[in-house]
């Protein structure tokens, strides 16, 4: 059973296929024009998409056109929009005329006729067309899946993360620029439905088509969007949450009504815990859906996608080996917990992707806080360390799409988990959590803007505590050596400055020392000893 929990802790956290080239360092140009901000997108600034698409389960093939607004920043008549292969551009469209477009691999450069004015707002149709890539293992290698239900009725779903939203649709492939709004419309066959992102606008009669207008009124990174086709039958409930009125809809295989029904009880419990620890769900307007697919789940916003088999804990295990892991369905408050960390605050370069996964995996045990208590989550998130293999840091590489280590989640969770205890005050905590998702509300960041607020907000210099964690994949270990009534103490395996204080027992009687890399004396009056858990570092007597 042990072997099992940890194979599936290792497909959980492939993440995507890029990071299954974990050692990669020899980048590409299609790395940088894909992972940069680039002289042609960053003159442009998002405001609309409508994405109009038709999927034709039969062929597994798509066809449509992106519109996308925008407004001019500074003078260029040359717009970078990416798509990948095998989809293809059709047509460029503005204002009717056709434009020139050079393609360079999955990067295509358009070229304006129109004189682009500073200020100005203007649009481009892209039209496209193919058979997208087929996810091979969604999410982490995703694309299209293609499937059938228990009924051989289609079951479709899109998932993207890493891989690009450009896999299957033409955009600004970038997460450094959110869309303000964005209209989703899309036709299938009569007798499934689609489910998107936002609130549902529009159902169109097409005769044996069906087209669907899902509007999405906050802004949106391009991973999050989705499409689910299937046999779906629909059930909500109004939450009551600290923004007044929340509609929350389930999105289910007509098949699994019932069960799903006793099952998504724990959504209004996380929008509870969550709202209580991050602030109110950022996105009200739209609403809060969760949307059975034919893969584990992802955290498309306000359209979360389920596949944990309606099972407690991560496909019916606990990745914690606590215990704690079955009190609640791992893919509900994991990937709802991103609708704070990903899709509300938003890495601006994929290489800063902890920000998402660190914080959301650290929900986890926030939501035991809540229902079950302060040492439940201490459990749980301490548990979860047997899966850190501290391999790589945190921080990928800027600029090429790269990111960092898949210890971004639990490593990352624990980071988070000790700092709370540096901070002891357990309500300045929560203040700080619940400021960073009002401070950064609907906005794209950077690590170091996470850094310095947190730094702000505690009133502590965090710079090389941060640099131990996310920029060194070094534990530092205190040594130690009771010589007598005294013990001698230091830290090793650290960046320079790093001074973490820490809670330790002597002789059952918790104190706070002070290491750092010099050796420093402390009189004591037993030679029991033994450092706090929940500080994530190892100790060695020596």
């Amino acid at each position: 059973m042990k072997y099992k929990i940890l194979v599936l802790f290792v497909l959980l956290f492939s993440a995507s296929q890029a990071q299954l080239l974990q050692d990669k360092t020899d980048f590409t140009r299609q790395d940088t024009l894909r992972g940069s901000i680039t002289p042609e997108r960053e003159w442009w600034d998002l405001t609309y998409y409508h994405l109009d698409v038709e999927v034709k389960p039969d062929e597994k093939f798509i066809s449509g056109k992106n519109t996308i607004q925008y407004k001019v920043l500074k003078p260029n008549q040359v717009m970078q929009i990416d798509l990948q292969a095998p989809m293809q551009i059709t047509k460029v469209l503005q204002d009717g005329t056709e434009l020139q477009v050079k393609h360079d691999g999955n990067a295509h450069f358009i070229s304006l006729t129109i004189n682009q004015n500073i200020g100005d707002v203007n649009s481009i149709e892209v039209h496209f067309k193919g058979y997208p890539k087929e996810a091979k293992r969604a999410p982490w290698d995703g694309g299209f899946s293609w499937k059938k239900d228990e009924n051989g009725k289609h079951f479709i779903a899109t998932s993207n993360q890493g891989l690009g939203a450009s896999v299957w649709w033409p955009n600004k492939d970038h997460m450094y620029d959110e869309v303000d709004s964005m209209l989703i419309s899309v036709t299938n066959p009569k007798g499934l439905t689609n489910v998107s992102n936002g609130s549902l606008r529009q159902l169109e009669d097409l005769g044996d088509k069906v087209k669907s207008h899902w509007f999405v009124s906050n802004p949106i990174n391009n991973y999050g969007v989705n499409i689910n086709i299937g046999d779906y039958t629909n059930f909500s409930e109004t939450y009551q949450g600290e923004k007044g009125e929340l509609d929350m809809d389930y999105w289910v295989l007509s098949s699994n009504l019932e069960k799903a029904k006793e099952h998504f009880k724990d959504a209004p419990k996380m929008m509870k815990a969550f709202e209580h620890w991050f602030g109110p769900y950022p996105f009200y307007e739209d609403s809060f859906k969760l949307v059975e697919v034919p893969y584990l789940g992802m955290e498309h916003q306000s359209s979360v996608t389920y596949g944990n088999q309606y099972k407690k804990g991560y496909l019916g295990n606990d990745l914690s080996r606590t215990g704690w892991g079955l009190k609640f369905d791992f893919i509900i408050i994991h990937e709802a917990g991103h609708e704070w960390f990903a899709n509300n605050i938003t890495n601006k370069d994929v290489a800063d992707m902890w920000i998402h996964e660190g914080f959301t995996a650290y929900s986890e045990n926030l939501f035991l806080d809540y229902y079950y208590g302060k040492e439940a989550s201490a459990d749980y998130v301490i548990g979860t360390r047997a899966n850190i293999q501290n391999d790589r840091p945190l921080i990928g590489y800027y600029n090429v799409n790269k990111e960092g280590s898949s210890d971004m989640y639990y490593k990352g969770a624990n980071m988070l988990h000790t700092l709370r205890q540096l901070i002891e005050d357990d309500e300045l905590w929560r203040k700080i959590l619940r400021g960073l998702n009002s401070e950064f509300y609907h906005q794209t960041v950077t690590t170091k803007q996470i850094e310095d607020y947190m730094s702000k907000m505690t009133n502590k210099d965090l710079s090389a505590y941060f640099n131990q964690y996310l920029r060194d994949t070094r534990i530092p270990t205190l040594e130690y050596k009771i010589e007598g009534n005294n013990i001698k103490f230091r830290y090793v395996n650290i960046v320079d400055g790093f001074d973490m204080p820490i809670e330790v027992k002597i002789g059952g009687k918790t104190e706070w020392i002070f290491p750092n890399s010099e050796w420093k004396t402390k009189s004591i009056e037993s030679s029991d000893f033994k450092v706090d858990r929940d500080y994530y570092i190892f100790s060695k007597e020596i």
